[in-house]
């Protein structure tokens, strides 16, 4: 029921992941009054479907307080998070309220051992494939045990997408230089350099080198991720309306793009958003998938596609292993490599 649009493109990005994942099926929160017209125009999910009533849906306006205190239980929200802790579904997928998502998914699913605060990671294009980012909104601020944190769950998540035993992970700073940063990152960057954990930490890397694919994962914190990933994402529409302008100027310009066009396509398709929409809430008891709230149905159908891969995976249940380890190897002491750190 959430996001701009609500049941209307939910259903439409449903069809179009179904179309890819013939094996999915879906559970359906939310005013059936409301969904079952969409599903009518939709038979091939409504056959794959089934559909939970509820009169409660979270505002895109409302606090995190107020969806919980008017759609705790009872929410669309709730119960699509409720069916994950009840072993009905495998992955939940939104493009509601972000805030509130966050806060029932914390109360209702809890949080891994040992994790203060779950991040939200994003899958970003790149010159060497895709990366993912994290955190790009969850938290704003990070101390140094949760970007190591962050780290780990972010090198889980790529080698469940993209098939890596040992994801090249790295921590974004101001610059790549032992003494820049503040002391949160340097803190984190002793640990991960030190630590025997399953990924290879490469060290600091900067804003602009996140596009260029030099590492599979890039750690951060909320405030400083979101404005990373809303830039990026600005500027691809603005160079794509550049482009557009540019090509529209002469005649000449439309022949050179007519004779171009399959490589302009490409590169629009690279760009696109909708492509790679959706972020997943890593650190928490089962799989949440945040949509865009503007998404269109392709934009949806990416994040269902998310929450699927992720959930075939099965690395929820190995990552709790892994943050189990290296919690315990911070109880351990490593107070050289920090001193080290330090005298840089």
């Amino acid at each position: 029921m959430g996001g701009d649009f609500g049941p209307e493109v939910v259903i439409s990005g449903a069809e179009i992941s179904l179309g890819r994942h013939p094996d999915i099926r879906y559970l359906l929160f939310g005013d059936e009054a409301r969904i079952a017209p969409a599903l009518e125009r939709n038979p091939k999910v409504a056959a794959r479907s089934q559909v939970i009533h509820t009169d409660v849906a979270v505002a895109m306006h409302d606090k995190p307080s107020q969806a919980l205190r008017k759609g705790r239980r009872t929410s669309s929200m709730w119960l699509a998070l409720q069916a994950i802790k009840d072993g009905q579904a495998a992955t939940a997928v939104s493009a509601g309220n972000t805030g509130a998502l966050m806060a029932m998914a914390k109360i209702c699913l809890k949080t891994m051992p040992g994790i203060e605060r779950p991040a939200i990671a994003a899958i970003w294009p790149t010159l060497d494939g895709d990366c993912v980012v994290l955190d790009v909104g969850a938290n704003v601020g990070a101390s140094a045990r949760q970007l190591a944190d962050f780290a780990l769950m972010g090198a889980s998540m790529a080698r469940a997408l993209f098939g890596l035993p040992s994801p090249k992970v790295g921590l974004l700073n101001i610059g790549v230089e032992e003494i820049k940063g503040v002391e949160a990152i340097k803190q984190a960057h002793a640990w991960l350099r030190s630590a025997d954990l399953p990924l290879t930490y490469t060290g600091f890397v900067e804003g602009n080198q996140i596009g260029q694919g030099v590492v599979h994962v890039v750690v951060t914190e909320g405030f400083s991720g979101n404005i990373a990933l809303k830039s990026a994402e600005g500027t691809a529409r603005q160079l794509i309306e550049f482009l557009r302008a540019t090509i529209s100027r002469s005649w000449r310009a439309r022949i050179g793009y007519l004779l171009a066009k399959h490589a302009f396509d490409a590169l629009k398709g690279k760009m696109d958003p909708r492509q790679l929409n959706g972020g997943v809430f890593l650190g928490l008891n089962g799989i949440v998938i945040k949509s865009h709230g503007g998404a269109d149905a392709m934009g949806f159908a990416s994040a269902i596609d998310l929450g699927y891969d992720m959930a075939r995976s099965g690395r929820i249940a190995r990552l709790s292993a892994e943050l189990e380890h290296f919690h315990e190897l911070l109880d351990e002491p490593i107070d050289e490599p920090l001193a080290a750190a330090s005298e840089h």
